[in-house]
Parts: structure tokens; sequence; C-alpha cells
């Protein structure tokens, strides 16, 4: 192999600088850049580069020389192979860091924002001692079998289909990591077969547990191809009875060729179909297949931030877009005079009316549908809109239909700061202000970030 020379399986010497926002660090060779995964800025190290492009590699590290000042021994056995975290190797205070500065980056690069008003991740307060770890309310594992015949559970190796057996999970809330060692055995003295994804046979495909961190419920769910487990009805039983804590037993059916976890069918085995979460002064009932932030402490962190920050008063209507069960509406609907929630996912729609019934919220309402096509009919002009879109950010559509309706002011949700930054960008052109960018760690060990942007509507005299 080739040293020191910009090709393909050359060996160079790096030394890393940044890290990028997907969490491979940066480093460069004949000034152009190197993304070396596990890397930790500071780390000087041999890597070899594994795809060479004109303008940029990616590499892998070969060996250490120095370890940068970041670099901590992992909490996980695995780390080093398991898909599920990138960052354990990186000093948490410095993970908190490197989160803001991926956002401040893109709201530069893509939004052409200078100077951004970044503020650094909420502080957390958990029962825990350390907020980066035992955090994550659920955790869905893929399932396979050993070489010996042995059901597996547990995460995908990094870069690879290839199944990482776990019996715990240090990022997983603790009272749950009895439950993934012992139902796998449960679940080999039955007979129950672990599904083959190539030849679309065998039964369960993933073992799901969600837990309420405030409440201590658990609910587990499996999901299956066709529902056909023998005796699941007493084992489900002797689950309830042998663990304290669990509520609820269900079965989800997903017979589709596909990589979602989730199908549409969901059956209660034992129990009830929901456990029992307190968020933001509410109880709220979460299914096994309802999406609520993983990071209970880290999402109530971010409800507080918002509600302080907008200030809502008695008069005003609130518009939450993309809304899910309403875990945002529902808190913030007690501040105001009417609150509107709009969402895609007919069923998120019903838990979220269930649970505003649950809290005896009635000035809130629920509408099911496109939110591009919600919004233009809605027949009110809201002072206050809440944003939180998926991955991919808000339809254009939806940004002029704001921008026609010109709210007060504006919350945008986000968990990839690259479309946040193109719609900011959007937004400050149309006339409104960028006053903060509050960032939060919903995702320790990643190099996931959450933030809320805030923004203003100018006056034409302003301008």
């Amino acid at each position: 192999m080739e040293r020191g020379r910009w090709q393909q399986g050359s060996l160079v010497e790096l030394t890393v600088t940044d890290l990028s926002d997907t969490g491979e660090g940066v480093g460069r060779f004949e000034n152009r850049p190197v993304f070396v995964p596990d890397a930790v800025p500071g780390d000087r190290a041999d890597v070899r580069l594994v795809m060479v492009k004109p303008n940029y590699a990616r590499g892998q590290l070969q060996q250490l020389k120095q370890p940068g000042p970041a670099r901590i021994r992992p909490s996980c056995i695995v780390a080093d192979k398991c898909g599920g975290c990138q960052w354990q190797h990186i000093a948490y205070d410095y993970q908190r860091q490197a989160k803001q500065n991926i956002v401040i980056q893109a709201l530069e690069r893509i939004g052409g924002i200078p100077n951004p008003p970044v503020a650094a991740p909420l502080a957390i307060s958990t029962p825990e001692a350390l907020p980066s770890l035992g955090y994550r309310n659920k955790c869905s594992f893929a399932l396979g079998v050993s070489a010996t015949g042995q059901v597996q559970a547990g995460y995908y190796q990094k870069g690879s289909h290839r199944l990482l057996n776990l019996n715990r999970c240090p990022v997983q809330d603790d009272r749950l990591n009895p439950l993934l060692q012992e139902i796998k055995g449960d679940m080999q003295n039955r007979g129950w077969r672990v599904y083959d994804e190539t030849r679309h046979s065998g039964e369960v495909r993933n073992l799901s547990l969600r837990v309420g961190r405030r409440t201590g419920e658990i609910l587990l769910t499996l999901v299956t191809r066709t529902g056909n487990l023998p005796g699941i009805e007493e084992q489900a039983s002797q689950w309830l009875s042998r663990y304290p804590g669990l509520v609820g037993v269900c079965l989800n059916l997903n017979p589709h060729r596909t990589n979602a976890i989730f199908g549409e069918e969901m059956v209660t085995i034992a129990g009830r179909p929901y456990l029992r979460e307190l968020f933001g002064g509410l109880e709220l009932h979460l299914r096994g297949d309802t999406f609520f932030q993983v990071y209970t402490e880290a999402a109530e962190g971010l409800l507080q931030a918002i509600a302080s920050h907008l200030d809502l008063q008695p008069h005003q209507i609130l518009l939450d877009a993309y809304c899910g069960i309403g875990t945002f509406t529902l808190p913030l609907a007690r501040y105001v005079k009417e609150a509107i929630g709009l969402e895609v996912q007919a069923a998120a729609v019903d838990q979220a009316r269930e649970n505003a019934r649950l809290n005896q919220i009635s000035n809130v309402s629920f509408m099911a549908g496109k939110v591009e096509e919600l919004l233009p009919a809605l027949g009110v002009t809201p002072d206050v809109v809440l944003l939180d879109p998926p991955r991919k950010g808000c339809d254009r559509a939806v940004l002029e239909t704001l921008l026609q309706m010109r709210p007060d002011r504006l919350a945008y949700i986000s968990c990839k700061p690259a479309t946040l930054a193109r719609d900011l960008k959007i937004f400050i052109e149309g006339g409104y202000r960028l006053e903060l960018v509050q960032t939060a760690d919903f995702f320790p060990q990643t190099a996931h970030v959450e933030c809320a942007a805030f923004l203003q509507r100018l006056n034409p005299e302003d301008n």
C-alpha cells in the first residue's frame, strides 16, 4: 500500500480538528478533508483512505498515536462495534459543545445567517448520576439467531447488517435491562421462530420495550409477521407476574417486506395497551408504537424553554403543526385561549384527543391530514405557530402559507440542522427576525441534535 498519497488504500497521518454533522472526525490531508469514524478532535492518528474523491476522502482509523483531550473510555464494552451509539468515546461536555457548533455551522453555511444566536444545549436534571446514560425510555431491538441456534437481540454493527447481541444497554433506562436478557430465553424456550428477512419466513421480528420515566410503568411489544406465537397468552401472563412494573404485553403485526419496525395492527395480549407517563404537568397514555421523544427529561426541558420564550397569553390562538400525539400542544394549551393541532397520522390524532380528555383540556382541537392541505383551510389566523416537522423539514407550501398568514411569533423545533437552516432562511427573507436557537440534547452519545428556533415578525418600519 502507498503511504502518504491521495489514493485509495494509502496510509496517511492526520490530526483531527473537528466533528462533522454526521458525527465523524474531520482531519485534512493535502488541504482536503478526510472523514474518519470513531475519531476525536485532537487525535493524531494513522488513517487508511478507504474512499477517495477529488475533493474529500473517507478514512479508517488504523493506529492512534496521540489521543485528543476529549477522548475517554466508553461506558459500553461493545461501543466500538455497535451502531446504536457514535460518541461514547467522547467526553459528554465536548459532545454538547460539538452539537452547538454543528447547528451554528449549518445556519451560517446553509442559511446564510451570520453569527447565529445559538445557545448551548439545555442542562438536564435526571435521577441518574450521568444525564448522558440510562436516558432512553424506549428501545426496539432487532432479533436474530446465533450460529448455535440461540435467540439474539440487539442492534446492528456499524456499517453492516450483522446483529450485535446485547444483554444490557447503558443508554437505555436501567429498568429495561433485566427484560432484555430474560425475554430472549423465554422466546427460545417457547420455540418461537425468529423472522428471516431474506426468506420472509419465521415470526418474531423485533422486541420493543418502553418505560414511563416518572411512573415506572413498562410496556412490552413483540413485532411479529402474522401473530402466530403458540402459548403467547400464557407467556404474557407469566411476564406480568415476573415484572412488577410491566403493565401490558402487546403484539404488533407487520407482515410486509420492509425495514419499518412497526406494522399498522396492534393487539393487546395481556394487561393494557398503554403505559402512563407524566410530562409537562400532565398524564399521558403512550402505546407501544406511539411516537414520543425517547429522552423524557430533555424533551420536558425544551418544552419549558419554549413556554418561557413564547410568553403565551390568555387571548392568543396557538397552532401546533406536525403535533403528533399533542406532546407539546396539550401542555401549552393551558396558557392560551385556543390551541389547534395538525397531524398527518390519524392514529396519533386519536391519541392526542384521548390525552386531552384524560387531562380535561377543552380548549384544544386536533385535525388529521397533511399540514400543507389543512393549513390554508384553517379559517383562523393563529397568533403563535409551533412547527415540529420530520427530518426533511417543512413542505414549501407550509412555509408560503405561514408567510401569508404572518403570525406574530414562530417556534420551529427541528431534529436536522440542515433543513432547519434552509427553512429559517425563507422565514427571514419573508419578514421575520431570528431571536434565538435553543439547542437540546435528546440523544446523548450520538451526533443528533434537537433545537427550537424562535422567530418574531418584523413590522414594516423595522425593515
